[in-house]
Parts: structure tokens; sequence; C-alpha cells
């Protein structure tokens, strides 16, 4: 049952709000002041508190004030005799759902209350699913984190050990998404590709090819409901997903190795378009790292061209195709320029490590 607070200096406004609420089942106990209101709020929990703003002694502003600081999943609904637009900013600025002024009819108050009601459900369903959300990511970065300190020291003691868990860890986020870990392989390897056409040392192009297998490390903390989701995703979902480039920058930035901080800038810069229209940071042409916008065109002529759960795969003439008009809003226009150039040497990257 609905517990509600009726706090109102006027006797007969108590009684017929009162007699209203507990003909529609409602569970009411009614204070003539602040000082009564607090002690009842000392005994019993309270869903909703309807409080006049004008009362002797303690204002219900400032009565108000103070209940939505101590217990701020309450619903508080204003009622007033005086018809100040300023009163009822201050009051809604406070937190208040709703204001009304008096007399008001016994209708006016049941859709207040009731729509009240609604947006506190509402906004507590949103806070405990972002709570949750919140502890699933900190606990899987906490597990993350841990396993990528083991892996730093493995470094010190056997390189390729090190390279070996860095592409285990890469394949998790792959395989909770069902892409395969050859994904991984190729979009590293077309990464390399495009880093030598740069001019790269070798170094470098080896340190590319390690670091962007880590691109969407992030994905392991994005729920399942919208990472195996097979159709499209919902504006509200599309917005936790997104959430995956600053996740995996957070895992992986902080480290004293060139490769995860390198990782971690590819994470968090790889869906920035050359445009500016990317995510997460909005950044555009070259404020956009170089990696960023080398990990972009791989990941997604690998994406164009490999199947997955929401489509099919393309053609090669058709992705490159979309990947042209892309040339200079989605991709650098000079590095895509490049790696078409290599796009032989690219299919021959696909072609090796085709899925099965």
């Amino acid at each position: 049952m609905v517990q509600v607070m009726i706090v109102d200096d006027e006797e007969p406004v108590r009684r017929m709000l009162a007699r209203l609420l507990a003909r529609e089942n409602f569970d009411c106990e009614v204070a003539a002041d602040a000082a009564e209101a607090r002690a009842l709020l000392g005994k019993a929990q309270f869903d909703l508190v309807l409080s006049d703003v004008n009362m002797p002694g303690e204002s219900g502003l400032a009565f108000v004030k103070d209940l939505l600081t101590e217990y701020p999943e309450t619903a508080v609904i204003m009622i007033t005799g005086l018809d100040d637009p300023a009163l009822g900013r201050v009051a809604i600025e406070l937190g208040a759902y709703g204001y009304m002024l008096k007399p008001f009819h016994s209708d006016e108050i049941l859709i207040n209350i009731a729509n009240a009601l609604r947006r506190r459900a509402l906004e507590i369903q949103s806070s405990t699913h972002r709570e949750r959300l919140e502890h699933m990511v900190q606990e899987r970065t906490t597990a993350l984190r841990s396993a990528i300190d083991r892996l730093q020291k493995a470094e010190i003691e056997v390189r390729a050990s090190r390279e070996e868990t860095i592409r285990r860890l890469s394949k998790a986020a792959e395989f909770r998404h069902n892409e395969t870990a050859l994904h991984i392989e190729r979009m590293s390897r077309y990464c390399a590709l495009l880093a030598r056409q740069l001019g790269m040392p070798a170094e470098g192009v080896e340190l590319m090819r390690t670091a962007s297998a880590m691109h969407d490390v992030g994905k392991i903390g994005t729920p399942d409901s919208i990472l195996l989701k097979p159709g499209k995703l919902t504006p509200e979902e599309f917005e936790i997903m997104k959430q995956h480039s600053e996740i995996g920058y957070r895992i992986l930035t902080g480290s004293d190795s060139d490769l995860l901080n390198l990782a971690a800038t590819i994470a968090w810069t790889h869906h920035e378009k050359y445009d500016g229209s990317g995510y997460p940071q909005g950044l555009r042409g070259e404020d956009i790292p170089m990696e960023g916008r080398v990990c972009a065109i791989a990941d997604v002529f690998d994406a164009l061209t490999s199947k997955r759960v929401y489509k099919g795969a393309m053609g090669v003439e058709e992705s490159t195709a979309i990947m042209r008009d892309g040339r200079g809003k989605h991709f650098d226009p000079a590095m895509l320029d490049l790696f078409l150039d290599a796009l032989p040497e690219v299919l021959h990257i696909r072609d090796h490590f085709v899925d099965g």
C-alpha cells in the first residue's frame, strides 16, 4: 500500500485530502506543520508527501528541501493558496514533482498523485539499473585490471607469453557478442598493413598490430541484452553500447607499458569520425590520434565484409564503395586512399583468416 503524508496547517484541507486518498486505498498520515511532519518521518517511510507551502513556523519549502536531502526517493507535491509562479519554480527546482493551487478538484489531486508516483517509480527503476550496471562494470573492470597487472609482470620474463595473454583477453570480448576470434586477427593485421603504408618503423607496426587487438575490450562491460540483440538498438541502448569505448580506455590506461597505453588510445578513439560526428569525444580531423584513424578504417572494413549477428557479410565492391562514400566524413581521406591502394594485400589477409 502506498504511504502518504499530508502536511497542511488547515484542518479541513487535511481531512478532505485524507478522506479522498483513503477511498483510493492510500495509507495516510497527517501533520499540521513541519515539526509534526518530521516526527512522522522518524516513525515511518513515505512514498509521497503532499505539503503546504505557507505554514506557521518552518515553511513548507524549507521542510521539503530537508526532506528530499534525507529521503531523495520520496515523491513530493506542493500545495498552496497563493498563485505565485516564482514559488512554483522554486518548488520544482527543489525537486517537487507537482505544484497545485487551492482550491482543487479531487480529479486534479488524483491525476497529480498518479503522475508523481509513476515518475518516482521510473526514477527508482532507472537509478537501480544504473547502479547495477555500474557495479557490473566495476567488477569486470577490477577483474580485467588484475589480469593486466599480471600481464605486465609476465612481460619482463617472456614477450611471447604477454602477447598470447593479450590476445586471449581481447577474444573474451569478441566471444561475448558472437564475433569470431578471427575478427581480431584480420582487424589487427589490417591495422599493421596500413601502419606500414604510413611509413611506421617495424617496431611501431608490430606494436600497432598487438595493441589494436584490444580495441573492443570495453564490450566486456556491455550488458548481454544489448550486446547480443539481433535487431536495431534503441537510442537508449545505443548510448549504453557507446560506453564500451570509455570502459576500454579505463581498463587499459594508466599503465607503464607503451603497448597498453597505445591500446587505451585505440579503444577510446576508434569510433571517432573525421568530420567530428563520432564518439565518445566528437574529435575532428587530425585531432583524432593517428592510431584511432587507422583502427577506424580497419574495423569498419572487417565489419562490412563479415557476417554479424544483426547482418550478413557484404561483398568487397559494395563495402569499398560505402567506405569511399565515407572519405573525409568517417575516414581520414589520405589513410583511406592508402588502405584501398593496398586492397590486394588486404584481401590476402581476409582470405587467410576466413571465418569457418
